[in-house]
């Protein structure tokens, strides 16, 4: 799958910020079809990091989350300030 068609936009709540900062995770807001595999290829790829592991969740409105664990040499927060999410 594309990268762009997989990854929709990064998800900017306070609890994603939490995340970033605490547990060194990013948080996205991803296709509906989407694998596991796929976002993480697609993070790996856009973003040029090395990614740990991937949980994903349905919300009750229907959008599909991504929670993507970075790999220690990679911290989220530079991550995220690359990105334009700080």
């Amino acid at each position: 799958m594309d990268p762009y068609s997989v990854i929709i936009r990064p998800d900017v709540t306070e609890r994603s910020m939490k995340l970033v900062e605490t547990e060194n995770k990013l948080v996205f807001v991803v296709s509906r079809d989407s694998t596991k595999g796929a976002i993480k290829s697609a993070v790996e790829s856009l973003y040029e990091i090395e990614v740990e592991g991937v949980n994903t969740l349905i919300t009750s409105k229907g959008l599909k989350k991504a929670y993507v664990k970075l790999s220690p040499k990679h911290r989220a927060d530079e991550i995220a300030t690359r990105i334009g999410i700080f």
